[in-house]
């Protein structure tokens, strides 16, 4: 099986699924969905090349926060040239909060992070590890203006965090 290098940007999701902030993001929260059947060229993701980029607000919108979490294990369906469905693992325990998104001179990112890891948030103890499976990709007909540059696809998928199964929906490119 080929190996390829993905970035996966469903921690979007991650961080909606975890906090009951209604600010306007590119993802969209909703109940789970049928995942979309494997067909075509399946690939394995390079889990050493591949990570989550997440970025999450504090309610309000203010104090943005990003870093990235592990791939564990994954795969996508290629059929026609187009990814038509996959599946990803990721290692919750693995959250990394970039140094340049804690701006504040008394915080620090490895604070951020353990409290990310507590029970407040996603208990990685008792959850360490969140599902992703695609249930659906469509082209992007028109991007919103405050969309990721290049975005061209609008992909769906359930997430699995902390037991609880939902279905997200976010632009990517």
């Amino acid at each position: 099986m080929k190996k390829i290098s993905v970035i996966a940007l469903v921690a979007v999701g991650l961080m909606a699924a975890s906090c009951t902030n209604k600010e306007k993001t590119d993802t969209s929260v909703a109940t789970e969905q049928t995942v979309a059947e494997s067909k075509g060229e399946v690939l394995a993701v390079d889990t050493t090349a591949s990570v989550v980029n997440w970025k999450a607000f504090h309610k309000g919108g203010f104090a943005p926060r990003w870093g990235t979490l592990n791939v564990k294990s994954g795969d996508l369906s290629i059929e026609g040239g187009q990814v038509v469905a996959g599946n990803f693992n990721i290692d919750m325990t693995s959250i990394k909060v970039d140094p340049a998104s804690v701006t504040e001179k008394d915080k620090k990112p490895a604070d951020l992070e353990a409290h990310l890891k507590n029970p407040d948030f996603f208990d990685v103890a008792k959850n360490p590890a969140s599902d992703f499976k695609i249930t659906s990709v469509a082209d992007l007909k028109e991007a919103p203006k405050d969309a990721v540059a290049g975005a061209n696809k609008t992909v769906s998928g359930n997430l699995t965090l902390m037991g609880k199964t939902m279905n997200v929906t976010s632009l990517l490119k």
